[in-house]
């Protein structure tokens, strides 16, 4: 198998060179050589290459000088001497990708003892099945480390004591681990990836916060949490399962908890109670499968009764105008409800916006047509339009009256109130149904042509 020098030379060539010697090709005027180190790219990737080692330290130092993001996934590395070494003739590397190589080999406690990169921002080891206790070797050695990456790990425990655990130490009635981190590990780690682990206890999850005490971005999106409920155990004498979810979070601004187990509205309330969260992704819970209604009356729910997010399962920030909306409707929907039923939420509402009158259909669903002025260069046309249709479908009804098909064509909705201060919004995602636009009667929509701009930007070039 290759060393990473080897992969390097067979992309580049061996003096470093990307491509064919002048002295091989029929041109009359002299073009100079360039340095053999900066034929190499900055960011430099030999993905699934078969390297397993670095190869000659000075010849790698040579032509690796340079290189600030390294990406070597799906390759044979296993011995972390060699993944050092690389980093030993890599001064300058911030980021490095080594998932999918098969890291197991347990990091000796002498290779981390000291810092020793400390240019070294974003680690991504996905997949590449590391134990905890590598993990806490890292840490020490990578003061700097900003993002790390622990996505499909198979990892089913969070364990970053730096110790060691057997079977004993998993108690037998919760099946947590216990080994509580309560000191800090590292405090400059901002953004954790911990996506597709086998984790399926939040107070498991709590031991990333307590460890990384200025984390401000967490996914563990396909991790199988049933809850987020404190969760204490007896037999093991498990004091953290005391603790509110959101203890462990003081600085979490953005979480993705898409396809985990959370099955009820006391999950969204919870999350309602993190100090710092503004972006949040909720989508995929078995919630939303139990509970019957459009996409478009859950958000306005969800949007109501999380009052700090910011930005709601991607997309924009959430408009006030909107917000006011999800709250009004959400205090109409509660009052057909029995006063038990009624969240804390609901009253704390009815603080801000007093009684309201039921309307005659307490119906949180967009209205199903409207009609829509269209415009294509000095044509303008007013259409009845059904909100549920996706903007695929909307193009192809439109390409009569556009004259070029649906592939070349692109749209831009105006919302008739804030024409002036936002602007046209371009509709780029297919699938999307035209009611997540807020769509209404009045408003208008652009068609344009790709084919116009290409020409144009053909021209200008």
């Amino acid at each position: 198998m290759p060393t990473l020098l080897e992969a390097l030379e067979r992309k580049y060539g061996a003096k470093g060179e990307a491509n064919p010697s002048i002295d091989d090709m029929p041109v009359a005027i002299f073009v100079p050589k360039r340095s053999p180190r900066l034929s190499v790219p900055t960011l430099l990737v030999l993905n699934d290459c078969d390297i397993d080692r670095a190869g000659d330290a000075i010849a790698l130092a040579d032509k690796c000088a340079d290189v600030v993001e390294l990406d070597i996934a799906k390759n044979k590395l296993s011995d972390w001497e060699e993944v050092f070494a690389i980093l030993e003739q890599t001064p300058r590397v911030r980021f490095l990708n080594l998932s999918f190589n098969r890291l197991t080999a347990q990091l000796q406690a002498a290779q981390a003892l000291q810092p020793r990169w400390d240019s070294l921002s974003n680690l991504v080891l996905n997949s590449t099945y590391v134990g905890w206790q590598s993990v806490h070797g890292l840490l020490k050695a990578l003061p700097a480390l900003e993002e790390l990456h622990l996505s499909l790990n198979e990892y089913s425990h969070i364990n970053l004591s730096g110790k060691d655990v057997n079977e004993k130490d998993v108690c037998e009635t919760c099946s947590r681990l216990n080994a509580d981190v309560q000191e800090p590990v590292h405090k400059q780690l901002k953004k954790l990836h911990f996506s597709g682990n086998p984790v399926s206890s939040w107070r498991e999850i709590s031991k990333l916060g307590y460890a990384f005490p200025n984390l401000e971005t967490l996914l563990v999106n396909e991790c199988p949490i049933t809850t987020l409920e404190p969760d204490p155990c007896e037999k093991c004498d498990d004091s953290n399962g005391n603790k509110e979810c959101h203890d462990a979070f003081p600085h979490l601004r953005f979480l993705n908890l898409n396809n985990t187990g959370l099955a009820t509205w006391d999950e969204v309330d919870r999350l309602a109670k993190f100090p710092a969260l503004k972006n949040l992704r909720v989508q995929g819970w078995p919630l939303w499968e139990r509970f019957e209604s459009t996409e478009h009356e859950r958000r306005l729910l969800l949007v109501a009764r999380l009052p700090h997010i910011r930005t709601l399962n991607g997309g924009g920030a959430v408009p006030p105008e909107e917000r006011d909306a999800a709250e009004r409707a959400f205090i109409r929907y509660y009052m057909e409800k029995a006063e038990a039923d009624r969240p804390d939420r609901y009253w704390e509402l009815v603080g801000i916006h007093g009684k309201l009158d039921p309307l005659v259909s307490v119906d949180l669903r967009p209205e199903k047509r409207v009609q829509i002025t269209f415009t294509c260069g000095d044509v303008s046309e007013v259409r009845t339009v059904d909100v549920y249709r996706t903007v695929s479908d909307l193009k192809t009804r439109l390409e009569r009256l556009a004259g070029f098909p649906a592939s070349k064509m692109r749209l831009f909705y105006v919302d008739q109130e804030l024409r002036d201060s936002q602007g046209p919004e371009e509709m780029k995602i297919p699938s999307k149904q035209l009611y997540s636009y807020n769509i209404r009667s009045g408003d208008e929509i652009i068609i344009d042509s790709k084919l116009k701009h290409s020409i144009s930007a053909n021209s200008n070039s």
